[in-house]
């Protein structure tokens, strides 16, 4: 891009959002009354002169405000797509590092839990329920790749390297990111449609195939492959009678080590809890939502950290086990991971949304 000092961009900048919203030449008072620049009208319209000169800005009349030009829609389309590379780059950097922190916590926990219940204990991390698109960009590797970039709105990042037959000049590439953002930012899912998915390829025409595999990226990114699931305490088990012979021993702990099985728990009792709208659930025997559970008892605690972020604390014991005792320590234990990860969650928020800021 070509360099401009930091108050040239600034103006530049409100001039075409300003004509974006309103499609009205802007003139110096404008932008001095509606920004935060702090600047006068005279030196806002010194410095729009200047970049009429440099060929960012035109007049279509005499005395009247300026409007972009080419040169200055292409200067601002390239400093948001700069700004988003920046933003991937800081909201991945962000992740690992909670990540990191996440997984110690929930380690630490899940082995407290069994610890002080003296009962088999599963637990997941925090997951993105009805993800919405926040951006997706597109990047040029090399002549036969070019890189997919999936953000959603937990700033869920999903990178997937796409085969393509010919290489993309930067023009194609730069009207499939506006096309795909177009129609996908702001949906779950559920929401892309095969109306939304066939009206996009249409309009894709022979790039209709990289559609097809940005769409798989954004499914990839709330798939149960990556739920992340904690467990401890299994051989608890053995502690009580009813479940320790051999058939329901190794029953339960084949289940208990399954992740799939385990993720189908953890969605199974995701789907009764918005259903019944208590966060509390309790499964005694047949009503398990996996059967090879059905001689045990499952008391879970669903926590909610807003934005549709959720995870599950579930244990397990016999059916005699004391259901006041666990249902109230679980009670506890999500209220806790609700004020602690909520914190956590509030800070990810606010830097997602100063990233924002900068585009």
């Amino acid at each position: 891009m070509e360099k401009l000092n930091e108050r040239k961009e600034s103006i530049l900048y409100a001039i075409i959002a300003n004509y974006l919203e309103t499609g009205e030449p802007v003139g110096s008072r404008t932008i001095s009354k509606s920004s935060d620049l702090k600047l006068s009208s005279a030196t806002i319209r010194n410095e729009m002169s200047d970049l009429e000169e440099l060929g960012f800005l035109t007049s279509p009349h005499t005395s009247a405000g300026r409007i972009p030009t080419d040169k200055g829609y292409r200067f601002y389309v390239d400093h948001i797509i700069s700004s988003k590379d920046r933003e991937v780059l800081e909201v991945k950097d962000l992740m690992i590092a909670q990540n990191e922190k996440m997984e110690k916590f929930f380690k630490e926990l899940v082995s407290y839990v069994a610890q002080n219940t003296q009962l088999p204990t599963v637990i997941s991390a925090p997951s993105i329920t009805k993800n919405r698109v926040k951006f997706v960009q597109l990047s040029n590797v090399d002549e036969d790749h070019i890189l997919s970039v999936v953000v959603m709105d937990g700033n869920v990042v999903r990178n997937n390297v796409i085969k393509v037959l010919n290489p993309l000049s930067n023009d194609a590439l730069l009207k499939l990111n506006i096309l795909i953002n177009t129609h996908l930012t702001g949906l779950t899912l559920q929401q892309i449609n095969l109306g939304i998915i066939s009206k996009i390829k249409e309009q894709a025409g022979e790039y209709a195939d990289i559609i097809e595999s940005v769409l798989n990226t954004v499914a990839d990114t709330i798939s149960d492959d990556d739920l992340e699931i904690y467990t401890s305490g299994a051989t608890n088990i053995f502690k009580y009678p009813e479940l320790s012979d051999s058939q329901n021993a190794i029953r339960f702990l084949t289940t208990f080590e399954d992740k799939e099985d385990l993720a189908d728990l953890i969605n199974d009792v995701q789907e009764d809890v918005a259903k019944s709208g208590t966060g509390l659930q309790v499964y005694i025997g047949d009503e398990a939502p996996i059967q090879t559970m059905k001689d045990c008892s499952l008391v879970t605690a669903t926590y909610d950290l807003g934005d549709g972020v959720k995870g599950t604390i579930g244990i397990i014991g016999p059916k005699r086990m004391d259901y006041e005792k666990v249902m109230t320590n679980l009670n506890s234990l999500k209220n806790q991971i609700e004020k602690t990860l909520g914190r956590a969650e509030e800070t990810r928020k606010n830097n997602g949304n100063a990233g924002d800021e900068k585009v």
